[in-house]
């Protein structure tokens, strides 16, 4: 491009005479107001920006720390109580991966769409990377903590208030290795001890409270103790926030009354059956335990006011996929893909002798077309699919994609 020259004695000219300097001087003065309005309504852009959401991409949280039972466990009791056996985790990690599906659970599909890497179990001390967080969620595990008739029904021990002891512990001890360590080898595993205070923290968990009572008390008694559940999950999100969390993604439970263990082993009397064939009562019972949850959670933003909690509704997802199965690739939606119930049972992996010979719980041959794994967990398509509805914050409230949470959290903590 050719620049145009101006000669030094053409420019000066514009200054001689009155009517010349006159031009000049309102010039200045309206170049002056055009700065000043522009820099103002940049200043007011930036703030809309910073205090709306979906409008900045500098948001990213550096880790997730996840609390919950097996819906989200990804290695804790694999790792404590004795290995998940295949075809536990066949589908996409082509071995046994401590999760009780054959592949990637809702956290995992969490951790990919934040960028993260898979989180490892704070149990498990193998090939562990805590850089962007730790899973503490246990397979069994209950929100109020096991009593003897729920450890001799198989209840896992470590509650939702060890889950957070354990966190505790976990966020002390890695703060004094990292802050100890002395060269960038040892703390490339550990958490950043900045990073806690912009970790997303994950709850998914209260199934086995109702599955507890469900098969140990009347309905009814189920129903008065929903209440006790819901507070203790509402300390421990108290608990974490005085330890510097705070962005919360809590999900409420799903259909229970739908999962086949439960339509297989307790079926539903006459006139207490959806149109789906699930159990409506026990259904009846994760939806109060959601709408008590729900309340609780309003209550927690009039309380911690330096937190973002996002309450999500993964009971509507998982109902409408169990509603709409064939519609969305899936067969029988209270069928499921390992193991075998009924006349007999045989846990998915596991062997047993029937009549005299040995029966193994195998998988079908498609776990594609299944929605439940093994008659109480989901199958990694659907596991898949149920992200996808959850993530985008549709079902959430407020209506906040997961992706975009961290902007909010972020504003919180400076208001």
């Amino acid at each position: 491009m050719d620049w145009v020259r101006v000669r030094p004695s053409s420019f000066s000219r514009s200054w001689k005479g009155p009517w010349g300097l006159k031009k000049i001087t309102e010039a200045v003065i309206v170049a002056i107001f055009l700065i000043a309005t522009f820099s103002f309504f940049m200043a007011i852009g930036r703030r809309r920006r910073k205090f709306t959401l979906g409008q900045s991409g500098s948001c990213q949280f550096p880790a997730v720390y996840n609390f919950g039972d097996s819906n989200s466990d990804t290695g804790s009791v694999s790792a404590t109580f004795g290995r998940a056996h295949l075809p536990n985790g066949q589908t996409f990690f082509g071995k046994p991966s401590g999760r009780y599906s054959d592949g990637r659970l809702v956290i995992d599909f969490i951790a990919e769409k934040l960028g993260l890497s898979y989180l490892s179990a704070y149990l498990d001390s193998i090939e562990t990377n805590f850089r962007h967080g730790a899973n503490f969620a246990a397979s069994g595990s209950t929100i109020q903590s096991a009593d003897a008739k729920m450890l001799k029904g198989r209840f896992n021990p470590i509650c939702l208030k060890v889950q957070l002891m354990q966190f505790e512990q976990f966020k002390e001890r890695t703060a004094e290795l990292y802050n100890q360590a002395k060269n960038s080898h040892i703390k490339r595993d550990l958490p950043r001890p900045e990073d806690f205070s912009k970790a997303l923290y994950t709850l998914d968990t209260g199934q086995n409270d109702l599955h507890a009572g469900i098969t140990s008390m009347a309905e009814e008694q189920v129903k008065t103790h929903i209440p006790y559940i819901i507070d203790e999950l509402a300390s421990a999100v108290k608990k974490l926030n005085k330890q510097g969390a705070r962005a919360f993604w809590i999900h409420n439970t799903g259909p229970i009354g739908c999962l086949p263990y439960f339509v297989i082993n307790y079926p539903p009397k006459p006139g207490n059956a959806d149109q789906n064939g699930c159990v409506e009562s026990y259904n009846d019972l994760a939806q109060e335990f959601n709408k008590q949850l729900k309340d609780k959670v309003s209550q927690l933003r009039t309380q911690l006011h330096d937190a973002f909690i996002s309450y999500v509704d993964v009971y509507s997802a998982k109902y409408d996929l169990i509603s709409e199965a064939k519609k969305h690739g899936f067969s029988d939606p209270l069928g499921y893909c390992c193991g075998h119930h009924g006349d007999y049972h045989v846990g998915c992996g596991d062997k047993v002798i029937v009549n005299g010979s040995d029966v193994y719980g195998g998988s079908c041959s498609n776990p594609l077309e299944y929605i439940s794994w093994d008659s109480i967990h989901y199958t990694e398509a659907a596991n898949n699919w149920v992200a996808n509805h959850i993530l985008d914050g549709s079902v959430s409230d407020p209506r906040i994609p997961i992706t975009e949470a961290c902007c909010k959290s972020t504003v919180q903590s400076q208001s």
